[in-house]
């Protein structure tokens, strides 16, 4: 097994225009949310929201990253177990 398949890894410019985007996104409403024509509790409901919201989205993504982590685990020891029962069964 060599290490290209254990450590995938992104390039710098996809994680440039991930930190680029996300934060220009919450830029922008951030700065919506404040200069928008509302009473200030209307506001900071919204703010409080918008927080939640991205909280829950890293939260959400990391979840569903452990669990694609977790089954190329699971494959990679049922791959193992499988060649040392063939290597067994050839000896």
């Amino acid at each position: 097994m060599d290490n290209t398949e254990l450590h995938q890894k992104n390039t710098s410019a996809w994680r440039i225009q991930t930190w680029i985007s996300f934060l220009f996104a919450f830029v922008g409403t951030s700065a919506g949310i404040v200069y928008l024509p509302a009473d200030w509790w209307m506001k900071g409901f919204l703010l409080m929201g918008m927080f939640f919201t991205v909280g829950s989205a890293f939260t959400l993504s990391k979840t569903i990253r452990d669990d694609h982590e977790s089954t190329k685990i699971i494959n990679r020891v049922k791959n193992a177990k499988t060649e040392r029962v063939l290597k067994d069964y050839e000896n």
